[in-house]
């Protein structure tokens, strides 16, 4: 019995809704699905429903694009669209962020899965550009991100401000963890939680909508064994402060997955612990 880990499905495209449908039958493993499955609820639900033929246990946590306002869902948007998404995880099963944490029954020791919804707050920059100019000092290199005009914050006032409200949420529900459990901890985000991690050759400046200073410490504040995201497109496996961070993008067709090794291909082992890591740096 394994745990896998898998983000950024992208669903929308076509070659990626084929790979989704062509993934083989794991029995009793489980998956994480780590955002990004596309930008509808009927992009979520078909998605949730294929991966429930082929996993015994699925724990997902938002993206920044399911959270997009889309044409089909009614004007739904900021946190009505997010409560409507986890409504349809909670039909089928799926675990979410809204739900208690799980300790992990299968193969490489117990751990407590912690999946979050934590946001971003455009303090991923340079120390001397603030926060209400960064989206300016990004667009100065021709990056703006779709979120600017799709992700409304509703009924918060700014996406920081929703950012800062899942981050105190989060905090809370985590010291209680550590505190009621002795085993370590999967931290579960969509977003990366450490700055250093975010590595964009051809778009540096869009390390802004890429996550929080806020949660620079938690992997050793909350006594995490392995944390795992996505969202950059990048795959890679880093180890930092003896902490195993796992980027598991699967990505946009063409450039980013190869069609010969499938989606099969690219699902991470996350325990037990692998012998051979692909995308370690």
């Amino acid at each position: 019995m394994k745990l896998f880990a898998i983000s950024d499905l992208h669903i929308g495209h076509p070659a990626n809704r084929k790979a989704l449908d062509a993934l083989q039958n794991h029995g009793d493993d489980w998956l994480i699905v780590a955002g990004d499955v596309g930008e509808s609820c009927a992009h979520l639900a078909y998605t949730l429903d294929t991966l429930n033929r082929c996993f015994r246990k699925l724990i997902w946590v938002p993206g920044n694009h399911e959270l997009w306002i889309w044409r089909d869902d009614r004007g739904l948007r900021g946190e009505a669209k997010d409560l409507a998404l986890v409504e349809i995880c909670r039909q089928r099963g799926v675990l979410t962020p809204e739900d208690p944490f799980v300790a992990w029954p299968g193969e490489g020791g117990e751990h407590l899965l912690a999946p979050l919804f934590l946001l971003y707050d455009y303090s991923f920059c340079p120390r001397d550009v603030t926060r209400p100019n960064a989206v300016g000092w990004a667009a100065e290199s021709g990056v703006v991100c779709v979120d600017e005009e799709l992700l409304l914050p509703e009924p918060f006032e700014t996406r920081s401000a929703w950012c800062e409200a899942r981050c105190a949420l989060s905090e809370q529900r985590l010291e209680h963890a550590i505190r009621d459990n002795d085993c370590p901890l999967i931290l579960i985000n969509h977003f990366p939680l450490i700055e250093r991690l975010v590595s964009l050759p051809l778009i540096p400046r869009f390390s802004i909508w890429c996550g929080t200073q806020r949660t620079a410490q938690w992997h050793k504040r909350f006594r995490a064994d392995i944390v795992v995201s996505g969202h950059l497109h990048i795959r890679r496996t880093d180890w930092i402060d003896g902490v195993r961070f796992e980027e598991v993008s699967f990505g946009y067709p063409l450039r980013q997955w190869d069609k010969r090794i499938g989606l099969q291909g690219y699902l991470r082992q996350i325990l037990p612990e692998p012998t051979v890591y692909p995308f370690a740096r």
